[in-house]
């Protein structure tokens, strides 16, 4: 993917940075949104790529990283929808409101992002677009109201998939388990309760273990890579066997 133009939103902690990492190392040229200008500007200088401050749960924020990203490196060949957003975590928290939060934070923004870069794409005749879904898009386990806008997020993929394929665009989901760094959700809850969670790994984790930003990173790569070009319309699990789903 040497010298192709890729946006990744959300990337400046967790998977959505590695993922730029991982992109950038393969020779991508390298745009990342998100909202703290601070954060933005530190991880593009770090990857050697483009940093915009933007707020993506916008239609201006979206239009602003899109057009500065085409701007400064040229049309965008790959996308990377990465931001997600969570909102209630059982049923006992969890209302409408929660279901909008989440549906916003995730499909809508995946499919406002997508409609953005898509034509140039589509007239251009070839780009990847990756959604990072979640495990729990493909089976029960997480919170309600993120699940089911996972779910929908792959049902997105997996639609558009079918219509833009022949027009040499593929889009594919990557579906991570549960995935340790620092910082994130699973490092505080470890920190919180170590005995707990090291009972979690060993009950539901086959390899006995988190799963690494790099680990996802790595499929995301290839997913966007020429030698990809036959996955299409794909949820790929990257959980360790964590999940039970087989679909």
């Amino acid at each position: 993917m040497a010298g192709k133009v890729a946006l990744v939103t959300a990337a400046t902690r967790g998977i959505g940075l590695g993922i730029a990492e991982a992109l950038a190392a393969e020779g991508a040229r390298v745009a990342i949104a998100a909202r703290t200008e601070n954060d933005v500007k530190r991880v593009a200088a770090s990857i050697g790529g483009l940093g915009i401050a933007a707020d993506l749960m916008t239609e201006e924020g979206g239009w602003r990283a899109v057009e500065e990203t085409v701007r400064e490196l040229g049309p965008i060949e790959i996308l990377v929808n990465n931001l997600g957003l969570r909102a209630g975590t059982s049923w006992t928290d969890t209302s409408a409101r929660e279901f909008e939060t989440a549906f916003a934070g995730n499909v809508a923004v995946s499919v406002r992002m997508t409609q953005l870069v898509l034509p140039g794409m589509l007239e251009r005749g070839w780009g990847r677009i990756v959604a990072i879904a979640s495990v729990w898009g493909r089976e029960t386990g997480g919170a309600p109201a993120y699940n089911a806008a996972k779910a929908a997020e792959i049902s997105f993929v997996k639609s558009l998939a079918r219509e833009v394929a022949d027009k040499g665009v593929t889009v594919n989901a990557v579906a991570p388990g549960s995935i340790l760094w620092r910082g994130g959700g699973w490092d505080r809850r470890q920190k919180a309760d170590p005995e707990g969670i090291a009972a979690f790994v060993r009950q539901d984790m086959p390899l006995g273990r988190f799963g690494t930003v790099e680990e996802v990173a790595a499929i995301v790569a290839f997913v966007c890579s020429m030698q990809a070009s036959l996955v299409n319309g794909a949820v790929i699990a990257v959980d360790g066997g964590q999940s039970r789903s087989g679909t």
